[in-house]
């Protein structure tokens, strides 16, 4: 099996702002020893959004944040078929 390494958020995040920076996602790939895909995967994950109210938030933030509204979006639902079944 291949070797499986595991990097810190820190680690992620200073090899993205590398890559906002101007740093071609190849030379920190090289440079830091880390495989290409997981570079990618990591901008994609850890590039900040800023919202209109200049807040910054991370695509993996918004995801959970998503993932959140959808929770209670089901627990509403149930709630309203509670209050709205006959007793």
């Amino acid at each position: 099996m291949g070797k499986y390494n595991r990097y810190d958020d820190e680690f992620k995040q200073n090899l993205v702002n590398l890559y906002q920076s101007g740093k071609t996602q190849t030379d920190i790939a090289k440079e830091y020893g880390v495989s290409a895909s997981a570079l990618t995967r990591w901008v994609k994950q850890l590039s900040e959004v800023r919202l209109d109210d200049n807040q910054i938030l991370t695509v993996q933030q918004i995801k959970q944040l998503q993932k959140r509204n959808a929770k209670l979006g089901e627990c509403q639902e149930c709630c309203v078929k509670r209050e709205t079944s006959p007793a």
